[in-house]
């Protein structure tokens, strides 16, 4: 049902083919977030009009709302949102770390205090793995421990291995649900600890890799405070040591800076919540930095947000038209920045793709990078 191919290789980094039984993804790959089920401002029709390949949902806000049983219940989440293509959800894991003040960490689960309601929520590797074969995507995620980025090695290594032991309990419940003929084709993916420490890090992919045969290795962890040359770091690392025959997706991370060091460091798989969060705040992604839209010197500027960009936005609309409409605080202002970020980091990847089956990703990537911190990015 799920395979991956190598098709070419620049370096560390690689062009290769993901299938799943809903479709074959190119990789490398943004995947635009959904967490509640909606890329935030878009519709299914916009995001594969921009030809995204892969969408992501979380299983712990929509356990809260509007709940796993009633997804099932209305088919899964495909049919729910209207999306046909892949889907991988989040199993809450990373809500550990950004809730923090609203849950307890012991070695059954973590209670979560629902930032809804304040209701209690127990939820186990067991329970999140109903919870993701409830809403039925096609690749899921383990429920593993997120501590910040500069954790110390003690406390990086506690909650790696607690994963690695939650990672067990996950595939156990795993294979038990998809015994079941009626239980959706699915593939579970383990998630690489260790903070920014290499040895626990090495440490944790071989484990993993040694509990059995996997689909594709998650890297986490990673983006939750560090700097970024121990994220690239530990990137390296994790690529010396995942098998090279498996996807690799870098959870949480979706600056261009970071997708396009992240592919030189084997990469396959990105998702974040940025170019959505960018876009409500009036921001562009452009090849020459990010731009505050707000400012006064686009309030007559009649070129669109990037010159030769294919998103609607850039298509219709100029500067001036995006501009007049985040300072007036409409909503299709935001709407038309979140389409274009999302766009643009898809478009991105897309090139990197392209280079490395060329031949050129190391120069290009180079260049690419030079242009784009060329100009400081302004308030």
């Amino acid at each position: 049902m799920f395979s991956f191919a190598i098709h070419s290789r620049a370096g560390r980094a690689r062009a290769g083919l993901f299938r799943t039984p809903r479709g074959v993804i190119e990789t490398p790959v943004f995947m635009p977030v959904g967490t509640l089920a909606t890329v935030k401002a878009l519709d299914p029709d916009e995001l594969q009009g921009m030809h995204a390949q892969i969408i992501l949902a979380n299983a712990y806000h929509l356990h809260l709302r509007p709940g796993d049983e009633l997804v099932r219940r209305r088919g899964g989440l495909h049919r729910f949102m209207g999306w046909n293509a892949p889907i991988l959800t989040d199993s809450g894991g990373f809500q550990v770390f950004s809730l923090a003040s609203l849950n307890r960490v012991d070695e059954d689960g973590v209670t979560f205090r629902s930032h809804i309601d304040g209701s209690s929520r127990h939820f186990t590797p067991e329970s999140v793995m109903h919870i993701e074969t409830n809403l039925g995507a096609d690749v899921i995620m383990q429920f593993d421990h997120v501590i910040p980025g500069q954790s110390e090695h003690a406390a990086a290594n506690d909650a790696s291995e607690r994963s690695i032991r939650w990672l067990a309990r996950c595939r156990a419940e795993f294979d038990l649900l998809h015994a079941d003929a009626d239980a959706p084709q699915q593939t579970l993916f383990p998630i690489v600890q260790g903070g920014i420490h290499a040895d626990l890090r090495r440490a944790a992919a071989r484990t993993i890799a040694d509990m059995g045969a996997w689909d594709g290795f998650a890297i986490g962890g990673l983006s939750v405070g560090e700097a970024k040359p121990d994220m690239y770091g530990m990137l390296e690392t994790c690529d010396d040591v995942i098998p090279s025959d498996r996807p690799r997706y870098l959870m949480g991370v979706g600056y261009p800076e970071d997708l396009l060091e992240g592919v030189a460091r084997g990469v396959d798989l990105f998702d974040c919540v940025a170019p959505t969060r960018m876009g409500r705040n009036a921001a562009a992604l452009t090849p020459d930095g990010r731009v505050n839209m707000r400012r006064a010197e686009f309030r007559e500027d009649d070129r669109p947000l990037v010159e030769g960009c294919g998103c609607g936005a850039c298509r219709r609309f100029s500067r001036a038209y995006i501009r007049h409409l985040v300072q007036a605080d409409e909503m299709l202002g935001a709407r038309l920045l979140s389409l274009h970020n999302v766009h643009f980091l898809i478009a991105l990847m897309r090139d990197a793709r392209q280079r490395i089956v060329s031949g050129d990703f190391d120069s290009w990537s180079r260049d690419w990078l030079a242009r784009y911190h060329s100009q400081p990015t302004r308030p």
